[in-house]
């Protein structure tokens, strides 16, 4: 079975060589085992409520309970932009115009912007190569949201996700080329680095101020503005379905998007329903396809559980589960859990004034 939990710190090694088999680009998890230490006790303090709210880190594993191994993550920051500014480029239009001379030009430009500042960013996706498909990568991402929906007074009213950008198998960016390594003596991957552990203050320190032209830089770099690494697009497919949309931010270094939704408007969180637990000792076949199943979560905040179970287990004012889905989720027959479909044909029964 597969279950979704708080990351603990049994989790490091687990965490440690998923960091090391995603390669290059995935600067907000690191192959540092000091580094993804001090995330596993920022969440600990997030959980634990031992932190303000607004410097909460909620970081969830995937456990795999015949191994006990964590095999994902996922994660949510409450705010971004407080201790360390963040920045993003907007995507914008210049307009020069001359009556005169019967001239109206429209130039694509990128500002420096600090928009994103004190809004909760949905993180830190990663699923262990050998756990794909099956609805798995579904349930990595989307259990955030029935947390988010479960918890939103620790979250701002609208959430967004920065995408990895387009770079080659060396890691190298075209946009970086063009662009960022003429104001930084560093490599993409370190300044990409620098940023994603949070150390920002040399970008506001070597980056330009001033608006960048787009017709200045290569068409290489061009190309990639906006676009998301071929690794990423199965997320960002993901996230389009729960209705998050381009907002014409890019990431400054390798132009990846980013993506925004309010979390009332989120489908998890529209789609959810409120339940009662029924433990049952009748047989349940748990083995169904992931359009057929739906996410069942515990509504704890520092024991938050997800796991799946078959659509075909929800009735009007209750759901039926096995003692081990039970101690998974660790409730009890009547006990509140929160349903949500795990992919958009999944149906869950709905009665009137059942989502909080």
């Amino acid at each position: 079975m597969l279950v979704i939990r708080p990351l603990q710190q049994s989790d490091l090694e687990d965490l440690y060589a998923m960091a090391q088999n995603a390669g290059k680009g995935l600067t907000s998890l690191p192959a540092d085992r000091d580094l993804l230490q001090s995330k596993i006790n920022h969440a600990q303090e997030t959980f634990n409520q031992r932190c303000a709210p607004e410097a909460g880190l909620y970081l969830f594993a995937l456990e795999d309970t015949e191994t006990g191994k964590a095999v994902g993550i996922s994660g949510i920051q409450a705010r971004v932009g407080l201790d360390e500014v963040f920045y993003n480029y907007r995507l914008s239009v210049t307009v020069n115009a001359s009556k005169e001379l019967g001239v109206h030009v429209r130039t694509p430009t990128l500002h420096l912007s600090n928009d994103m500042t004190d809004i909760s960013e949905i993180c830190s996706l990663l699923l262990s190569s050998e756990y794909h498909g099956g609805g798995n990568g579904l349930l990595l991402s989307r259990c955030r949201f029935m947390f988010l929906d479960e918890f939103r007074k620790h979250f701002s009213e609208k959430v967004f996700a920065e995408m990895r950008g387009v770079s080659d198998e060396q890691g190298m960016s075209p946009l970086w080329d063009a662009l960022g390594s003429k104001f930084f003596d560093m490599e993409f991957i370190e300044a990409d680095m620098l940023s994603g552990l949070g150390n920002k203050s040399f970008i506001a320190e070597l980056m330009p101020k001033y608006p960048i032209y787009l017709p200045m830089l290569p068409d290489s770099a061009r190309a990639v503005i906006g676009r998301v690494h071929g690794n990423t697009a199965p997320a960002l497919t993901m996230l389009k379905a729960e209705g998050f949309n381009f907002n014409g931010m890019v990431d400054i270094f390798d132009g990846g998007p980013v993506v925004e939704a309010f979390v009332h408007t989120i489908r998890t969180v529209r789609d959810s329903v409120n339940r009662y637990a029924s433990v049952t000792r009748k047989a349940i076949d748990l083995d169904v396809p992931a359009d057929k199943r739906v996410m069942i979560s515990n509504r704890s905040f520092r024991n938050f559980r997800v796991t799946t179970v078959p659509a075909s287990c929800v009735d009007i004012d209750t759901v039926s589960i096995t003692p081990e889905v039970a101690a998974a989720l660790q409730i009890e027959s009547g006990d509140p859990v929160r349903l949500a479909p795990l992919k958009e044909r999944s149906q869950v029964p709905a009665k009137e004034n059942t989502a909080s």
